[in-house]
């Protein structure tokens, strides 16, 4: 994997750039489709093809609980299991086995964990998640990290970025010495919660092993907005320029341009999907709630400046209408539209960037979302 700064704003850290994997160029900054369970949720391969996304995430706790790694051996992983040839990230698992804190048991070299499924018991380690990564052939891979919840006492977090830093030196030991590196980049994760100087330590020390990139987890979990903003700027000071910086979590169209005014690349969120099936839109004036009553005999499209199939065809009357009526269909047009927005979203951020049109596209997209 390589990357390499294309242009840079000249008032903020914003910067775009190119991503090079064995399975294609990812342009940054770059919002990632959640594909938890090896799907979308609401739209097929074909949808997210035509929508134009260059990479994906899927996730490794939920892929090795059901289909299960035998399945995804023998389908050749996880690109010719779902039909789908361009990149893939996938988050270590680790996320979702700390948010089970009633199922799970914490140790120096793992988590134990009881399946959410069945109860079955289970043990990543650093190692056997980036086993786990190999079979489902990410393009790529994420280490083992402890993410601390929020709000979390200041020694507890020091405790987090203690075992996230021991992980990480075994996971980058074990990737360097037994996988193909060229085909599967590995990244590491900063954690620190809302403490700086934890922040700066575990990236620093981070920093100390040639990773290919850096993600910044634990952030966008319930903090207030400014504190999130502080920490993504600490943060981001820590960490090479010439690697790619990828924020966890986060969908959200102010929070993301908070990040890229700090530097980072990537992102990734299940927000826009998942508010779609709940009925709300993402539109250029704001969030837009398709159940409202005022909707009712509305036949303007949902937006008149998305170009996207479902904004060219239906009215926002006709989108409440089966939205109200209990119909598929509107949990698929509604999850196409946020990710077709998102996509346009992240698109014309990725234009404005050293053209110097940065600054006034960011006002443009505070305006409409601060007041929706």
């Amino acid at each position: 994997m390589e990357f390499r700064v294309l242009g840079r704003d000249a008032l903020t850290n914003a910067r775009r750039g190119e991503l090079i994997t064995s399975r294609g160029a990812v342009l940054t900054p770059v919002f990632m489709p959640v594909a938890t369970r090896a799907a979308v949720r609401a739209l097929g391969i074909r949808d997210i093809r035509e929508i134009g996304f260059d990479i994906i995430l899927s996730n490794t706790y939920h892929l090795y609980m059901r289909p299960g790694v035998g399945v995804l051996k023998k389908a050749g992983g996880l690109h010719r299991f779902m039909s789908y040839d361009r990149p893939i990230l996938t988050d270590s698992g680790g996320f979702q086995v700390f948010s089970l804190s009633s199922l799970r048991k914490l140790y120096d070299h793992g988590v134990e964990f009881r399946s959410h499924i069945d109860g079955s018991r289970h043990l990543f380690t650093p190692r056997t998640v980036l086993d786990i990564q190999r079979v489902i052939g990410s393009d790529i891979m994420m280490v083992l990290d402890h993410c601390a919840e929020y709000p979390v006492p200041e020694e507890e977090a020091r405790s987090a970025v203690e075992r996230t830093v021991d992980w990480a030196r075994e996971s980058y030991d074990y990737w360097r010495a037994g996988f193909d590196t060229e085909k599967q980049a590995l990244f590491a994760i900063v954690q620190g919660s809302v403490y700086g100087g934890l922040r700066v330590e575990c990236a620093e020390r981070l920093c100390e092993m040639d990773f290919p990139g850096f993600a910044v987890g634990g952030l966008s979990v319930g903090e207030p907005k400014e504190l999130y903003r502080e920490m993504t700027a600490v943060t981001l000071a820590r960490l090479p320029d010439n690697k790619p910086r990828y924020m966890m979590g986060v969908g959200s169209p102010l929070e993301i341009l908070d990040a890229i005014e700090c530097g980072v690349d990537m992102f990734d969120c299940v927000m826009p999907t998942r508010i779609a099936r709940n009925g709300t839109l993402y539109t250029s004036e704001g969030r837009l709630n398709i159940k409202a009553a005022r909707y009712e005999d509305d036949f303007a499209p949902l937006d008149p400046l998305c170009s996207c199939y479902v904004c060219k065809n239906f009215s926002r009357a006709y989108l409440r209408h089966i939205y109200r009526a209990g119909e598929i269909a509107a949990l698929i047009y509604n999850t196409y539209h946020n990710l077709y927005f998102m996509k346009n979203f992240m698109d014309e951020i990725q234009s404005s960037i050293g053209s110097g049109g940065f600054p006034e596209t960011a006002r443009k997209w505070r305006a409409a979302f601060n007041r929706s």
